[in-house]
């Protein structure tokens, strides 16, 4: 549904987007992370008509973004991150006008009003000046915009900024029940709630596209697999040697406390916590605790961000 091949945006010597190819299928919803500067607001500027690119490719929905822009943007629903409002409208007048900019009828305006209204939680607001609205409501009247003329593709840029708690976890139900029958691209800065909602994640760092892939997949690469913690009672130095000697084991560090052996198991991504039960059980060792841990989405962000910035120092420091 989005396809981005060896996209580029130079602003004058910077290269603020580089070469970057993903793709994004339809129904999924993807999350698209990175520090500040990373590039990911030029690239959905980009992908939804509002800025060229220097090189490469883009589609949405079939259509090409730069050779066929109106028929792309038809396809696209987008909420940025400082919503663009009319304060002297009411709601009903903004939302209406909107549907009219793209093209709809009277009967179709006024059922997807009706629609978006009850989506986004507007209905005590639907008849106040959006200037007389707080910063979480006009939140929620941009991405009643987005969603007036029921697009293919869905591009939210924070979209979850300016609301209260309860609001952030209704807009993460809503999202994902938007996934599947739109496809979502989704920016933030907020890991969690990218875990918490996204099928897929890109991250990006200086323009580059650094890691990609399912939360799950992402967590096994800041391991390089996965980890065991036990704990056991019994001759640690043999446990430490047993355990190690088992199939899909890198390592296994061992620290006593309290008369308790505590195993840290490095794997090659296999989960051997059945594999160190059934060895604990024919050995006799005592058994209090075994669990599976992987990283959180956050390590892996911080690890990938801090390697591309000393990749950039190298390179800055090879060229002077």
């Amino acid at each position: 549904m989005i396809d981005v091949k060896d996209l580029t945006k130079y602003f004058g010597q910077r290269a603020a987007v580089d070469h970057i190819t993903f793709q994004v299928e339809p129904g999924q919803i993807v999350g698209f992370l990175g520090p500040n500067g990373a590039g990911k607001t030029t690239t959905i500027r980009i992908l939804t008509g509002y800025m060229p690119a220097t090189s490469g490719a883009a589609n949405v929905a079939g259509f090409d973004v730069f050779s066929q822009s109106l028929q792309a943007r038809r396809q696209i629903g987008y909420l940025p991150e400082n919503v663009p409002l009319y304060t002297d409208m009411r709601v009903r007048e903004y939302l209406d006008f909107r549907a009219k900019l793209r093209g709809m009828d009277r009967a179709a305006r006024q059922k997807r009003l009706a629609r978006v209204v009850e989506m986004c939680w507007l209905k005590d607001a639907f008849h106040r000046p959006i200037g007389q609205l707080s910063k979480g409501f006009r939140q929620r009247v941009g991405l009643a915009d987005a969603l007036i003329h029921d697009p293919k593709v869905l591009i939210l840029d924070e979209p979850t900024i300016g609301l209260d708690p309860t609001q952030i976890r209704e807009m993460r139900n809503l999202i994902r029940q938007l996934g599947g029958k739109h496809t979502v691209l989704l920016s933030s800065h907020i890991l969690p709630e990218v875990e918490a909602t996204c099928d897929r994640t890109i991250i990006i760092a200086a323009g580059k596209i650094v890691a990609q892939g399912t939360v799950e997949q992402l967590r096994h690469q800041i391991l390089g697999g996965s980890r065991v913690i036990a704990e056991l009672r019994g001759n640690g130095q043999q446990m430490q040697k047993e355990i190690a000697s088992l199939g899909g084991v890198k390592n296994v560090e061992l620290a006593e406390q309290d008369g308790w052996n505590r195993l840290l198991i490095e794997t090659t991504g296999k989960d051997v916590r059945e594999d160190v039960a059934q060895m604990a059980a024919r050995k006799g060792w005592n058994l209090r605790e075994i669990r599976l841990e992987v990283g959180s989405l956050e390590e892996f962000f911080v690890q990938v961000v801090a390697r591309q910035h000393e990749q950039q120092q190298r390179q800055a420091n090879a060229a002077a």
